[in-house]
């Protein structure tokens, strides 16, 4: 303590208080330190103490006994918990309700949990129970918790990265819509006003025609007036001219006596189609917004009710036998009829046959390629033809092959078709890219495909295949899985969700499973039914929430709400 012959008083002091007041030590004062604050981790004598809740920026701090502080230095920490609470900003997180599990202020406390028995002051309740906090297990936890929090954020940035390409899809949709409208209205606009040129060119013409008649019946009486006028002691000659100009004046006047007549005034107006303008007075807009749940790929489709469609019509020879089905953008349903040889479009809301297009060959499978197209295999046939389904069908082209076309799917601009043992990739315009049959060590893939799909954007290929199940390919002809066995008995179709899952059929089996893109099976959509023939094809909507499927053989079709 002695140094050079002088006493060492803050060592002193350091010694004769346990710990000091901070403020009056940077005064160069000592004093002792009777309290402490938790925000301010100082120690303050009782008139700094009084100073130091007079700050503006400390009011609120919460100040501790030096008795509630664990014995040491100005460094030692508190043993009440400096946490203040979320409701009652005010008041620290210093009381435990042992009951509930659950800590608060002494507000909460009164509040919330007024008829427990064990509520503690956390010091005491730790220091009496011996409490230990798990805090390392904690950590793991909230650190596991964190991990899927930014899982989830990453989610939450893809879905509004999905939301915003979402809406200027339909924003591109509404001027596209537009520009069809307004291309609508220069055709009616151009037809209105040619209709007019031709209208009046038909009466200039007529008036035309008039006048040209006028110069010629004045000139042959302004001949005829000038040869009687002119001196002619010809007696002979002078009878002639009479005559001509009595033929002339009677011509003259017949011509006047007609224009009369036929002299009509024509007063054109135009009358415009006012339902137009208060058609589109009446809207709000120029389309309807509409909003669905689109299941995840990995979610099992539900099927919540549905109904039995007949397709028959007078002009069908046989049975129907719908081998594939596909629906378009106005939620009707485009039917592949095999026996009977057409293509039928089934207005899925009214369950009504509205169109029938006879193909002259029996359609196989059947893949929309455009909003208003589709694309059919016709199985003896050897074609592929492209239909528009517009207003009325007709077919827009074809393409030849060299084997009997079953399956057929489109994706990024190639039409993928298959008979029984081989896939074909093929451009729209009919040329062959490539042939999909044996795997690497030249063993044959596929024994009896009965319907193709492809993802969209080609890395996946799905083939249906009555013997070996579903086989699922890269685009190298790869196989990445193959799902077959008792739950899938003579698979019969494979369709691709919008979500991105795949249904297929069991034609013995008689039911419909859903995978996952890998071929992972999610569970059974529609399940079997004794009695019902076996399933031949599948496809929904999960914009419109259906689902369509048909039977062997059969003149009705099942649509579901899913």
């Amino acid at each position: 303590m002695a140094t050079g012959g002088e006493i060492d008083t803050d060592n002193l002091h350091d010694e004769i208080f346990d710990v000091l007041c901070s403020m009056c030590k940077n005064r160069g004062k000592h004093s002792e330190g009777e309290k402490f604050c938790v925000e301010c981790h100082e120690y303050f004598c009782l008139n700094c103490v009084t100073v130091h809740s007079q700050v503006p920026l400390c009011v609120g701090h919460k100040v501790l006994d030096k008795s509630q502080v664990k014995s040491g230095t100005s460094k030692a920490l508190p043993t009440a918990p400096a946490e203040r609470c979320d409701r009652h900003s005010h008041k620290h997180i210093d009381m435990y309700c042992q009951n509930h599990d659950n800590v608060g202020c002494s507000t909460c406390m009164a509040i919330d949990h007024r008829s427990c028995k064990d509520i503690f002051y956390i010091p005491d309740f730790i220091q009496n129970k011996s409490y230990q906090v798990a805090s390392r297990e904690i950590q793991t936890k909230l650190k596991a918790l964190a991990k899927i929090f930014a899982v989830q954020a990453n989610n939450f940035q893809q879905d509004k990265q999905n939301l915003l390409k979402r809406k200027a899809e339909l924003l591109d949709d509404i001027r596209k819509f537009r520009q069809e409208i307004n291309d609508q209205l220069d055709k009616l606009e151009k037809s209105s006003i040619d209709e007019i040129a031709n209208k009046f060119k038909l009466l200039e013409d007529k008036i035309e025609e008039g006048l040209k008649q006028l110069q010629e019946h004045k000139a042959k009486v302004t001949s005829a007036y000038d040869k009687l006028a002119s001196p002619n002691p010809n007696q002979a000659e002078l009878f002639v001219h009479v005559k001509m100009g009595e033929d002339a004046e009677n011509v003259a006047n017949k011509f006047i006596e007609d224009t009369k007549v036929n002299k009509t005034v024509s007063d054109i107006e135009f009358h415009s189609y006012r339902n137009l303008l208060q058609q589109l007075k009446q809207n709000k807009s120029i389309g309807m917004l509409t909003e669905k749940t689109i299941e995840t790929a990995d979610k099992l489709l539900q099927i919540t009710g549905g109904q039995s469609c007949c397709v028959k019509q007078k002009s069908d020879e046989e049975i129907s036998d719908i081998y594939s089905a596909c629906y378009m953008e106005d939620d009707t349903i485009i039917l592949a009829d095999f026996s009977n040889n057409k293509l039928k479009r089934l207005d899925s809301q009214n369950y009504i046959i509205t169109d029938c297009y006879n193909l002259h060959g029996e359609p196989y499978q059947i893949c929309k390629i455009h909003e208003t197209q589709v694309a059919v295999t016709l199985y003896t046939k050897q074609e592929v033809h492209f239909i528009s389904v517009d207003s009325q069908m007709k077919t827009l082209n074809k393409i030849k092959t060299d084997f009997y076309c079953i399956g057929l799917a489109y994706a990024n601009n190639d039409l993928y078709i298959s008979d029984k043992t081989s896939v074909y990739i093929y451009t729209m315009s009919g040329r062959k890219l490539k042939q999909l049959s044996t795997d690497q060590p030249g063993q044959k893939l596929f024994s009896d495909i009965q319907s193709l799909a492809v993802s969209k954007d080609a890395t996946r290929i799905y083939v249906a295949d009555g013997h070996k199940g579903l086989k699922v390919l890269d685009n190298n002809g790869q196989i990445v899985t193959t799902f077959n066995g008792e739950q899938l008995k003579r698979a019969s179709y494979c369709h691709l969700t919008e979500a991105g899952s795949v249904l297929v059929s069991g034609f013995d089996s008689n039911n419909v499973l859903q995978l996952t893109s890998d071929g992972k099976l999610i569970g059974e959509v529609i399940k079997a039914v004794s009695g019902k023939p076996g399933i031949r094809s599948v496809c929904c909507n999960q914009q419109m929430s259906k689902m369509c499927i048909s039977r062997f053989n059969t003149d009705n079709i099942e649509v579901y709400d899913i």
